[in-house]
């Protein structure tokens, strides 16, 4: 099999076909949040890293207004490009995560693929946190997923799945190649084999992240005093089913509220 030296973020079709699966969860968990959250309806959105927006065209579909960012130009053409099709404005800008301003403050915001962590500094992180609530109208939220790294042995270094759209067929696989934590650096492999009736191709492709147990995302949060922490979920995605996170939770999803002043 031809082998692509690329990773996936660079061939939104296939990105997108990754993490479809989900969005249906995703979407319903979102609504149920700022349903139990949020002190006013959320009718405005905005998601920073943004990607393909499969997540943004459901709100669109749901009547919201909605808008995103991301570094990557062409998964925001390939967003652009779906709303435009589905009869929506295309609001997908590129622009950093980590520097942003909006023209207009927004109800909620939300980045579930724990893409928080290409963020490779805490400087970055804190400025991201920061334009965030600075985006948020009063008592507006955030919702934010992130993959922490426990205490002790972690539980899953690998992942692997399919997926598959008419035609189009992927098997992924994931994988952790070296975890430091004293740096609180990983490096995380990706493979993703193509299949289409006329080719079949693997993508191959690897980058670093950002580490964060829960004691250090716990002091992250304290340096932005703007937005307080209302509630913690798992990738379950039920609300109904809130967690405490300690120093053994590798899944966690965050439910962050502007503070008023």
């Amino acid at each position: 099999m031809e082998v692509i030296d690329s990773n996936v973020y660079d061939y939104p079709k296939y990105y997108d076909l990754l993490y479809s699966s989900d969005s249906t969860a995703e979407f319903h968990f979102l609504e149920a949040c700022f349903a139990r959250h949020a002190r006013r309806p959320v009718r405005r959105l905005f998601e920073p890293a943004c990607g393909t927006g499969r997540l943004m065209v459901k709100f669109a579909a749901a009547g919201c207004e909605i808008a995103g960012n991301d570094l990557n130009a062409k998964a925001v053409a390939y967003c652009n490009a779906r709303l435009l099709r589905r009869g929506f404005p295309p609001t997908a800008e590129v622009g950093d995560m980590a520097d942003f301003r909006l023209r207009r403050k927004v109800d909620a915001a939300f980045n579930t693929l724990s893409t928080f962590r290409h963020l490779d500094s805490e400087a970055r992180a804190q400025s991201h946190l920061r334009c965030v609530a600075d985006a948020l109208g009063p008592g507006g939220l955030y919702v934010l997923g992130l993959h922490l790294t426990p205490s002790g042995q972690r539980t899953c270094d690998h992942e692997a799945w399919t997926a598959r759209r008419g035609h189009l067929g992927l098997a992924v696989r994931m994988w952790s190649i070296h975890l430091d934590r004293r740096r609180r650096r990983q490096r995380v492999g990706m493979t993703v084999e193509v299949y289409t009736p006329l080719r079949q191709f693997r993508l191959a492709g690897e980058w670093a992240l950002r580490t964060y147990s829960a004691a250090q995302f716990h002091r992250l949060l304290s340096c932005v005093d703007r937005l307080e922490l209302v509630q913690t979920y798992d990738f379950a995605y039920d609300v109904n089913r809130p967690i405490r996170v300690d120093g053994e939770t590798e899944d966690a999803v965050f439910v962050l509220r502007k503070r008023h002043r």
